[in-house]
């Protein structure tokens, strides 16, 4: 790492907004600190880092705030904890409902949503307090947090650079330790884009661990968020679980996720999928950033070894971009069909709508058998590795100017979001996938590695992550220059 970072907070700091989500849970819990003192310390933080990274947005009413922090220290009184996020301050990513704040998806602002959507539920059932929402790009498309609602949402480390998206207000938050943990969402690795950008953690969970509506498996999930793994569990215990509304939830206790994350790595088989033998092309750098990762995973007895070329990726993307235009394309049909809504819409938004206009029924039975294609290939590939490895990005936080990268590596991006084709093989298999931050370039600016999993396998992906964070702990151990 060429930069020089610290890892000591400036004095200035509280102490509530620098303890890890289960470090503030326990002193909660312990007395230690109560509920309107963790509310004041939160506020104040917001009101003084806020401003640098424009991460939290629709605010709620202070004195609001304050009296759900006072219900939440009566209840401790009587010897009545809620749940873990007792007292927690926390912002819902802007694309999610949370009841009494509008839901405006970085497009226009709403009325304010009558209820909440099932994981804010859940972390409102745990204890939490809802105190404004994230900031996204319009409808999140784009991998870089921007809209005219709002406006733009700056990287923690370079605030003349992106956060990522679409969680990028969560990520920012996050590293600004403006909250202990956040949501998220991921189609196109808007968990994982935003916390490599932002040196955090981000959970991209498999299909139905985390319940969304439907009968079809949307390629976009909810996941949570944080600054460590072990964060980052029990914030996915809170989100996960079965529920009756979502046909395709997984019935299987969430529980599991409060568990022992130690473990011994060594012996474990890691593929190495890098840049797909030259397919994808990357930033210079970034390549050697993420290598630094896969050492590490070799120090910790991991067994890592390159991952052979020849596998169908230009196919996989051909499918993801049929289910990219299906599923986020009929989200857009009724604002698109109104003249006056598709002249306020960007053009992204415009691409996806009128993609998912030219779609017929072949073009959707081909998204079918091509996602079904896709995970038989990786299905292979996990009967010889127990994990996958592979870059977050292909290119470190860009400059807030631009609306993409139209270059990288000296190839032009025939799409806005073809510079993020790293994340979209995952997506497309269904697999959990976790970001774990690999390091900084010599300009000071951060990346990450995507650690993939077998189906349904996030505990174990956790506890391979925990042992290399353990080892590494860039979250920590590089604070934003603001904090230090």
């Amino acid at each position: 790492m060429a930069a020089e970072f610290s890892g000591i907070p400036s004095p200035g700091l509280e102490e509530p907004v620098l303890l890890d989500a289960v470090e503030l849970s326990w002193s909660i819990r312990r007395r230690e600190i109560s509920c309107v003192e963790v509310a004041e310390a939160f506020l104040r933080h917001i009101d003084r880092f806020d401003p640098l990274v424009n991460a939290i947005v629709s605010r709620a009413d202070e004195e609001d705030v304050l009296a759900q922090a006072r219900e939440r220290d009566a209840a401790l009184d009587r010897g009545e904890p809620v749940g873990w996020m007792h007292g927690f301050p926390i912002a819902v990513k802007d694309l999610a409902d949370a009841a009494g704040f509008p839901t405006t998806q970085g497009f226009q602002r709403t009325a304010p949503a009558t209820e909440d959507a099932t994981h804010v539920r859940r972390m409102k059932e745990a204890g939490a307090i809802v105190v404004g929402k994230t900031n996204v790009p319009e409808f999140g498309l784009g991998s870089h947090t921007f809209n005219e609602v709002f406006g733009t949402t700056t990287n923690p480390y370079d605030q003349t650079r992106t956060a990522g998206g679409s969680s990028g207000g969560a990520a920012a938050a996050l590293a600004m330790r403006m909250l202990p943990v956040a949501d998220g969402s991921d189609f196109m690795g808007s968990l994982r884009n935003p916390a490599a950008f932002c040196n955090v953690l981000g959970l991209r969970p498999g299909f139905g661990r985390v319940p969304s509506p439907g009968f079809v498996a949307d390629p976009s999930v909810p996941g949570p968020m944080a600054r460590t793994v072990r964060d980052l569990a029990m914030l996915l215990s809170t989100m996960a679980g079965p529920d009756e509304r979502a046909p395709l939830s997984l019935d299987r206790d969430p529980a599991e996720f409060t568990g022992q994350l130690r473990n011994d790595p060594a012996g474990v088989r890691i593929g190495w999928i890098g840049d797909f033998d030259g397919y994808l092309p990357t930033e210079p750098g970034v390549l050697d950033v993420c290598g630094s990762a896969v050492e590490l995973f070799r120090s910790l007895g991991c067994e890592v070894e390159p991952v052979p070329g020849g596998l169908p990726v230009a196919r996989a993307w051909e499918t993801f971009l049929l289910w990219r235009h299906w599923m986020v394309g009929e989200k857009l049909r009724e604002l698109y069909a109104d003249p006056a809504t598709r002249s306020r819409m960007k053009p992204e938004a415009v691409y996806e709508a009128e993609g998912h206009g030219k779609l017929g029924v072949p073009d959707i039975t081909a998204a079918l058998e091509g996602r079904d294609a896709w995970r038989a290939v990786v299905s292979d590939l996990f009967a010889r590795y127990d994990f996958l490895l592979a870059p977050s990005t292909q290119v470190f936080p860009f400059d807030v100017g631009m609306r993409w990268p139209e270059e990288v590596g000296g190839r032009p991006m025939d799409t806005y979001h073809r510079w993020m084709e790293t994340a979209a093989p995952w997506t497309l298999s269904g697999h959990p996938v976790l970001n774990l931050p690999a390091g900084f370039n010599g300009a000071g600016l951060p990346t990450g590695v995507q650690l993939i999993g077998r189906g349904h396998a996030e505990w174990e992906l956790l506890r391979l992550g925990h042992a290399y964070e353990q080892a590494s702990d860039w979250v920590h151990a590089a604070l934003p220059p603001a904090l230090t």
